[in-house]
């Protein structure tokens, strides 16, 4: 049962999304409803799996997939998974009611249900995944959506270029965490993650330990906008406010700091963890903080203050303290809170007054007495004020700093002071600005308070907000403890909520932080001036088409510098570098060329066939001016490939061989009437001699390699391919049970491949190109007889394929077959090249 339940609070999400699209063909509610009842199922999964995690086990179910791979679907839930799953389907609940009353009508709910769903569930994922590479494979699917949520108004310039900056910045970061993560499961002996923690000792000692550290936290770091990535997270909130609240609260840009909680156990510890964690936390904390007081736009200083809230929640995981830790997954769980309610606040301003800018809004307390108090409160969570959830954590972030030793006793408070006094300072214009003063006068509506319902979700935030910060033992710490022992790996000792601990350190630093943001911000206009002169300068976009538009400059002068003369000259580059890549391979085996193996003179018969085989390819390269002469020297050239075959008693390949030649006659001599003249201009003399060095280079080298491959043994598979063949695969034909049941996801590969190649082209060829007409009639002949070729053509097919398990065929030659047919059609009306 608890395995079911499991699945399901991964599946349930992924499985309501197309159905929330259709519901929204219907009515909108009903999307609404769909999407909710997905939402509040997870809800239910999770209350009755809830117990047993609060009881201290953790929960892990598995279906076998890639075992090759060490790749199964298994699913784990302990404190820290219960905590994150509970903030993505929870707010995810109250997302889904406020989108209902914030989207327009003509905006297709639909499609943003669809895609929030699909969101929630890769991220569902990503919390609860027992293997590191089923963790990555989710961590991918929440970039991907995160896009297109990004993206959501994708007619909008600006939008596109946040929504490409956000994917190639987190893709990027994928790629590290790929390479990371492969090293980590190496290194701790199994990719399990029960696994991978229980081998902490071993993987820190490791010499690997250093690159696999940098790896991973790139990933994190960019996924949790961590300086210097930070750019990408402000231009996100071009995505709809529903979208931006749900991101930027409980789900892509928590990712992060949860892989940092995650993998606490296996990394942490270390100097090297210490400071790179610690280091880059601090620095965003401050940067992001400064930053947010100067955004004219109050959604941008949201954002920012993501920015700096996740810098503190990063330095918390670094500092290694007893309760750092702790604090850092109680401030996830306030965080998530007060800035889902902000955003979902800010959106409820914009939907009533038309605009976002702070400059223009005032006074909305008149006109919106409700929403101002709810605004209040939450905003006090934020800047960490007394009896609310935000000042918990922020004691707790303060007490941590004061326990370090030696010279960071004094700098951790000091950077916990500073960016205590921004956040005041933040959280103050946001409420000064936005809902205190004199009545607006320059808005596009005249604002009220809105919808009920849309006010529903944020009260209810703005409950839990009070009261975590009035009674936090009786709200939060069970969950705390629960998701803090996953993270440490051991029971939390020394915990205590209490609201007031007495005169200590940290509240002078409340204090000092409080009275310094409110004067802070009562002199901001100065820092104003300042960054309205140059922030321009450095602002993400900008910055981020810059350094775009610059890699696409220089791509395209070392294009135009390496290739200046076309395809030949990329070949011989291409050419170069293989030689010099295998030259470096061969010095570094030691120089060993042929092995202890003897090679077998070959017999009489097949050194006259490689003999014409030469001949042929000399011939079609003499013939190149003369296309038609060439496509027949290839043709038989390649007939003579098939005779090769057939001496090598492979008549599967002989079949195909002999289909692929026929198809690409056919389809050459189609093509030759749309090529262009070939030029009769010889090559001067220098890049003929350096064209022939490099072929005969390279040919020798190839010469080379099939020689050496010979003259060693070879412990090859083919044996046990044949032993298994009938019994495992049941099939005589060794070949096409190989492709279809032994090897049948290459095969699928493949078959995608060619299906995009095949879309490729069709798109090519749906221009308007018209070829010319044809010179002459088609032989009469050949005429009269492809008119019963097609279907005696599909009987031909329809017998390879049903033979191809036990002899030679299958479905890849009878697809050659019937291509054949349909291409000689063409050829047949008309469609024939000129005299050559």
């Amino acid at each position: 049962m608890n395995s079911l339940l499991l699945f399901g609070l991964v599946g349930l999400p992924l499985l309501a999304g197309p159905l929330a699209a259709l519901a929204d063909r219907s009515h909108r509610r009903l999307a609404a409803a769909v999407a909710g009842l997905a939402m509040l199922g997870g809800l239910l999964a999770l209350a009755l799996l809830a117990p047993p995690v609060f009881a201290g086990e953790t929960l892990v179910a598995t279906i076998s997939w890639l075992p090759e791979w060490n790749l199964d679907f298994a699913l784990r839930l302990d404190g820290l998974g219960l905590l994150f799953v509970l903030l993505i389907d929870g707010i995810g609940l109250l997302i889904v009611l406020y989108a209902l009353y914030y989207l327009p009508e003509d905006e297709g709910l639909g499609r943003f249900y669809s895609l929030l769903l699909a969101f929630a569930g890769g991220m569902v994922g990503v919390v609860l995944a027992e293997n590191l590479l089923l963790m990555l494979l989710f961590w991918e699917v929440t970039s991907l959506t995160s896009f297109l949520l990004i993206a959501y108004k994708w007619k909008d310039q600006e939008t596109r270029i946040a929504a490409r900056m956000a994917l190639a910045v987190t893709t990027g970061g994928g790629l590290a965490l790929l390479a990371g993560l492969l090293l980590l499961g190496d290194m701790a002996g199994s990719f399990a993650l029960t696994d991978v923690l229980a081998a902490g000792g071993r993987v820190r000692s490791d010499p690997r330990y250093p690159v696999m550290l940098l790896l991973v936290l790139a990933g994190a770091f960019t996924k949790s906008a961590q300086f210097p990535f930070h750019f990408w997270l402000p231009n996100a909130m071009a995505a709809p406010t529903p979208a931006s609240a749900y991101l930027h609260s409980a789900t892509m840009v928590k990712a992060g700091v949860f892989l940092l909680a995650r993998l606490y156990p296996a990394l942490s510890g270390t100097d090297m963890w210490f400071w790179l964690v610690t280091g880059t936390g601090s620095i965003t904390f401050l940067l992001g903080a400064y930053l947010a007081l100067l955004r004219h736009d109050f959604k941008g200083l949201l954002a920012y203050s993501t920015i700096s809230h996740l810098g503190l929640i990063t330095l918390l995981l670094g500092l290694s303290t007893p309760l750092a830790p702790v604090a850092a997954i109680f401030h996830i769980i306030n965080h998530a809170v007060f800035k889902a309610s902000l955003f979902m606040v800010a959106g409820i301003v914009d939907h009533e007054a038309g605009t976002r800018d702070m400059r223009r809004l005032s006074g909305l307390r008149r006109l919106m007495p409700e929403t101002t108090t709810l605004a209040v409160l939450a905003a006090g969570a934020m800047a960490g004020v007394p009896f609310l959830n935000g000042f918990l954590s922020k004691e707790m972030f303060f007490a941590e700093t004061v326990t370090l030793s030696g010279s960071l006793r004094w700098l951790m408070p000091a950077v916990a002071t500073v960016g205590g006094v921004l956040a005041v300072a933040y959280s103050a214009r946001f409420i000064n600005d936005v809902f205190l003063g004199p009545p607006p006068t320059d808005l596009p509506r005249t604002p009220s308070e809105p919808a009920r319902l849309m006010r529903v979700p944020v009260e209810i935030l703005v409950f839990i907000v009070v009261a975590v910060g009035l009674v936090p033992q009786l709200v939060v710490a069970p969950l705390l403890e629960a998701a803090s022992s996953a993270v440490l790996g051991r029971p939390v000792a020394g915990l205590d909520l209490a609201v007031w601990h007495g005169f200590n350190p940290a509240v002078f630093m409340s204090i000092v932080a409080l009275g310094g943001g409110l004067v802070y911000f009562w002199r901001r206009e100065r820092v104003f001036s300042i960054a309205d002169r140059w922030g321009g300068l450095i602002s993400g976009p900008a910055g981020f088409e810059r350094v775009y538009n610059g890699i696409a400059l220089a791509s395209r002068w070392l294009t135009a510098r390496l290739a200046p003369a076309g395809a030949a000259s990329q070949i011989a580059w291409m050419a170069v570098l293989t030689l010099l890549l295998a030259g470096t391979a061969f010095i570094e085996s030691g120089g060993a060329w042929l092995g202890p193996r003897a090679i077998e003179a070959p017999a009489v018969v097949d050194a006259v066939a490689v003999l014409l085989l030469l001949v042929g390819a000399g011939a079609v390269v003499r013939l190149g001016t003369r296309p038609l002469a060439a496509v027949i020297a290839l043709s038989a050239l390649g007939l003579g490939v098939v005779l090769a075959f057939v001496r090598l008693a492979a008549p599967d390949l002989a079949l195909t061989q002999a289909a692929v030649e026929l198809a690409s006659v056919l389809l050459l001599v189609l093509a030759l009437r749309w090529l262009p003249g070939v030029s009769k201009v010889a090559d001067p003399p220098a890049r003929r001699l350096r064209d022939a060095g490099l072929a005969g280079v390279f040919g020798l080298g190839v010469a080379g390699l099939v020689l050496a491959m010979l003259s060693r043994p070879l412990d090859t598979i083919s044996g046990w391919h044949a032993a298994n063949s009938l019994g495992a695969g049941h099939g005589s034909n060794i070949v096409n049970v190989i492709l279809v049941d032994f090897r049948g996801f290459d095969t699928l590969g493949e078959v995608a491949v060619l299906a995009m190649a095949a879309l490729g082209v069709a798109a090519l060829l749906a221009g308007p190109v018209r070829p010319p007409e044809p010179s002459a009639s088609p032989p009469l002949m050949l005429a009269m007889l492809s008119q019963p070729l097609l279907p005696l053509a599909l009987a031909v097919a329809a017998f390879l394929f049903l033979r191809g398990h036990d002899a030679p065929g299958g479905g890849f030659v009878a697809g050659l077959v019937v291509a054949l047919a349909l291409a000689l059609r063409p050829l047949a009306g008309g469609a024939v090249p000129g005299p050559d």
